[in-house]
């Protein structure tokens, strides 16, 4: 049975996403404008009692890489899903893991070395996602330490993320109409009590991402991209509504909120070859009052560009924070609208850049894009390249199809799982399809609506299991379909 794709209206010029892109900074070359954007693939190992065995490489994520990585025309850039540089402080458990004590030698760099050589065999430049939560840790996974934040505002009662719902019978809601704004249910994670970051843990911060990034390096990794974006820690730093110091690293002046970020960008220069690329993940928008505005996403881009010693040689852009999740809904009807989301603010901040022929740090946009027609919009909005998750889940080889005129849509799947549903929950989809892909299967088609409601019944049963054991620290990772 052949799936059920978007449709693209205009396709006309899709040539143009098969075009080379140069990177000024590290003078590597991307094969063509499509990047595998990072998703949460939560295939590492885990274990809560040992920083040791945890955050290596499995074989089902090497796997995953060695599909993303198939095909002399698909993806021009791979970008990994979150490589926390701290075992005590990690976003999800399953995350990849690089502490700053790691050698360069023995299980973990063998694994990250493996993942890199498949992923790049045909061109594609492969790119670890660095992060750091700060205030965006879990409370139970902190076991109640403080963590460092640039402020000391936890994040509280309002942060809700729809994979968990409250209750059974809200599971079944959830998964049988989409879900009206704002009745979405509650995640049942807290999070933990921060205290504001001193000098010693900003150093700390700035020498392990570092770290991480000679690690990659030397696993043969391509780049690396700092996630700067989502309400996680340099974003918090770059936000006025997170950043209320009064020191070189906050208060109301935008050059003191992106100093920790040019700083981290500068500290990785020193430590890897100058071939190598390195990138930012920055909101667009934050979607609440007090935060960063398109004006100094803006500004902030301008200064990246600008800075010496820095180097980024890209800037993606997305939006928001867990704490307006809710408020990121594909509310217009249109294919064309929810593909247009992030282009009105990429419209507004490239221009910052200079136009693509004299920038230095190529933009990109990732968020809700599914034709050729939006992919086609967003270049010519002034974006250098663009990013797709989701498809990527559905199909490892999408960008090739596109590149070599196969296709002109991405899979359109069975509503609540679209893009017309809570953005939640097509990550969910999103996240078992990848475990199909790295145990060697083909994922599960999610335009088959009988698919989709096996589908739906075995994510309830999940949902069950994992309400219930809440308080769990082993519990990490998604299930088997």
């Amino acid at each position: 049975m052949p799936f059920t794709r978007f449709i693209s209206k205009n396709s006309e010029g899709a040539h143009r996403l098969a075009e080379q892109l140069d990177f000024h900074f590290s003078g590597r070359t991307m094969k063509n404008r499509l990047m595998k954007a990072a998703m949460a693939e939560q295939l590492a190992t885990w274990d809560p009692d040992s920083a040791e065995n945890s955050g290596i490489p499995t074989k089902e994520l090497i796997e995953l890489y060695r599909r993303w990585g198939q095909g002399a025309n698909n993806w021009g850039m791979i970008v990994t899903g979150n490589i926390s540089i701290s075992y005590e402080s990690i976003a999800i458990p399953g995350d990849a893991i690089i502490t700053q004590d790691a050698p360069f030698s023995g299980p973990r760099f063998e694994a990250f070395k493996e993942l890199a050589s498949v992923a790049k065999a045909n061109g594609s430049l492969i790119v670890g996602q660095l992060n750091h939560p700060g205030r965006q840790q879990q409370a139970k996974y902190a076991r109640g330490r403080e963590v460092i934040a640039p402020s000391a505002i936890q994040l509280g009662a309002r942060a809700h993320f729809p994979l968990i719902p409250s209750s059974p019978s809200a599971s079944h809601a959830l998964l049988t109409r989409p879900p009206p704004p704002n009745t979405a249910p509650k995640s049942l994670m807290t999070f933990a009590k921060p205290r504001e970051a001193t000098q010693t843990d900003i150093t700390t911060v700035i020498n392990s991402f570092a770290h991480a990034a000679a690690f990659l390096a030397a696993a043969g990794f391509d780049g690396i991209e700092l996630h700067g974006a989502h309400g996680y820690l340099i974003a918090q730093f770059l936000s006025p509504s997170t950043n209320l110091r009064t020191d070189a690293y906050g208060g109301s002046s935008l050059r003191n909120r992106m100093r920790l970020l040019l700083e981290i960008g500068a500290a990785i220069r020193a430590r890897v070859s100058p071939t190598f690329v390195v990138g930012v993940k920055l909101n667009s928008v934050e979607f609440q009052a007090g935060g960063l505005t398109p004006d100094e996403a803006a500004e902030l881009c301008r200064a990246l560009q600008q800075q010496a010693g820095a180097g980024f040689d890209f800037v993606e852009l997305s939006g928001g924070t867990l704490e307006t999740v809710d408020d990121m809904r594909w509310e217009k009807p249109s294919t064309a609208a929810r593909e247009a989301f992030f282009l009105e603010f990429a419209k507004q901040i490239a221009p910052a850049l200079g136009t693509p022929a004299e920038r230095k740090t190529k933009l990109f946009v990732t968020g809700g894009l599914r034709t050729v027609g939006g992919m086609l919009a967003a270049l010519e909005s002034g974006c250098d390249g663009v990013g797709l998750g989701r498809p990527a889940a559905q199909e490892p080889g999408f960008a090739g199809d596109v590149v070599e005129g196969r296709v002109q849509a991405a899979v359109r799947a069975v509503p609540p799982f679209d893009l017309g549903s809570n953005l939640g929950i097509p990550l969910v989809m999103a996240a078992v399809q990848m475990r199909q892909i790295g145990q060697g299967k083909e994922p599960f088609d999610g335009s088959d609506e009988d698919r989709v409601a096996e589908f739906q019944r075995a994510l309830g049963e999940w949902f069950k299991a994992t309400a219930a054991s809440q308080d769990s620290l082993s519990q990490h990772g998604y299930f088997d379909f």
